[in-house]
């Protein structure tokens, strides 16, 4: 069982742009110890190698490092999380925000978190165009302090997962670009960390096939379906044009998980038949796609990474969920700060001041307002998110391109009335088979 520490409120010092001292630490580079190639090189971070093939039996968990042998790699992330708060790295103490579920058939999940509203890092660029380069003078991950990193994160040559604890850095960073997971020091909820993909090439906010991939692997590794990793395009919320992934903890299932979806795709007669399904989710405030099945992760991996590619290249700003410990993907494009630049959102909602990324849409909506959050209702959360949805004609077409563009077509209306009839219903709202322990309620 997981124990959840209380710290003060403080505010992290490393991830200021301004030099400011560092107690306890060599002089290392910058003399600031920061993850940028001044200090990396004689770094010794911990490092977790994941299994990356696919064949040949799931040993996925199974470490060789004899210290190390039952440091599996949840446990890894939540207990350097743990730590990380316990010397005081983060903005605010998030294990004291208040969580509840909203009544409701859908189960939506609100927070109080003033503290984020408070503390967070204002976003440094515009917000209408989806791909824009990367800028060094802008804030990015090569300026935070090393502490927050909690270690790095990349294939191993066995085909066998393990950890050490220490391990010499790349000396060529040029070749080899490192993957690391750190802090996320303006937390939303327990365990919340940052997947930072080849941090020193210093790739904008895109994805890209490699970087999609390496989150899948990490939400595989994991081995938890309460563990989900989520993305923000630039327009849809992503604050820090640097590539990154963000993943937290939360042990009761998102309302987006719950919702029904109906089948929208059908191979095109590709021989290199990649087995994904692409279903539309339906009776819920967010038009969005789920992917899922395939051959291999891999082949579900290119499938969601093109139809991103897709979307970033005709600047339509999205979200991403990975769910399931990656079997399961949901794609959401959206339109919020397009109808907030027209005036077309209700000021009542802008009042609240919720910018509707990848978890608010998910269904774990993060309030930054008490009097929000004692008032906060199922037709509140619909409202909000509906906001955020394209129009089922602007999703038509989207979906349509989207689709093209991993290969993929509609089926047939009569194909299509065959698969909603045979989908499962949701599972209950019933949430008393869940480890209360593991409930961040407070």
């Amino acid at each position: 069982m997981l124990t959840v520490k209380k710290v003060p409120t403080v505010v992290s010092n490393y991830q200021d742009d301004g030099s400011k001292s560092i107690s306890d630490q060599s002089v290392l580079g910058c003399g600031r110890n920061c993850l940028g190639k001044c200090c990396f090189p004689v770094s010794k971070l911990s490092l977790y190698s994941f299994k990356k093939k696919e064949e040949g039996g799931d040993n996925v968990g199974v470490m060789n490092n004899s210290e190390d042998s039952n440091m599996s790699l949840q446990n890894l992330l939540f207990g350097q999380w743990e730590d990380r708060m316990m010397r005081g790295l983060f903005c605010y103490d998030v294990t004291a925000c208040e969580t509840k579920i909203i009544p409701g058939d859908f189960g939506f999940i609100a927070q109080l978190n003033e503290g984020r509203h408070l503390k967070k890092r204002p976003t440094e660029f515009p917000a209408h165009f989806v791909l824009q380069p990367f800028d060094d003078s802008k804030f990015n991950f090569t300026k935070v302090c090393q502490e927050e990193v909690l270690f790095r994160f990349e294939p191993s040559s066995d085909n066998r997962s393990h950890f050490s604890p220490t391990a010499p850095a790349v000396a060529d960073m040029g070749s080899n670009s490192t993957n690391v997971v750190a802090i996320n020091v303006s937390p939303i909820e327990y365990g919340h960390v940052l997947l930072i993909p080849r941090v020193f090439d210093c790739l904008p906010q895109r994805i890209d096939h490699e970087s999609f991939l390496l989150a899948l692997h990490m939400a595989k590794e994991v081995k938890d379906p309460f563990f989900r990793l989520g993305y923000n395009s630039l327009g849809a919320f992503a604050t820090i044009n640097h590539l990154h992934f963000q993943a937290y903890y939360l042990a009761v299932p998102f309302p987006v998980e719950k919702a029904l979806t109906h089948r929208v795709s059908i191979e095109m007669g590709n021989p290199d038949n990649k087995g994904v399904i692409v279903s539309q989710l339906k009776n819920y405030p967010v038009q969005g796609l789920v992917f899922e099945a395939g051959n291999s992760m891999q082949d579900l991996s290119d499938v969601v990474a093109s139809s991103c590619i897709h979307l970033q290249e005709n600047n339509i700003p999205f979200n991403v969920l990975i769910s399931d410990c990656g079997k399961r993907i949901f794609l959401f494009p959206q339109s919020f700060a397009e109808r907030q630049a027209l005036r077309e959102v209700s000021q009542d909602i802008l009042d609240t001041q919720v910018n509707p990324a990848v978890w608010e849409i998910s269904g774990h909506v993060v309030l930054k307002r008490k009097k929000d959050f004692d008032d906060a209702s199922e037709a509140y959360a619909w409202r909000l998110l509906a906001e955020v949805s394209l129009s089922e004609v602007r999703f038509a077409e989207v979906k349509a391109c989207v689709l093209e563009a991993a290969g993929l077509q509609e089926p047939d209306v009569e194909e299509t009335k065959k698969e909603e009839a045979l989908h499962f219903e949701p599972p209950s709202q019933n949430l008393l088979h869940l480890s209360q322990g593991c409930l961040l309620l407070l």
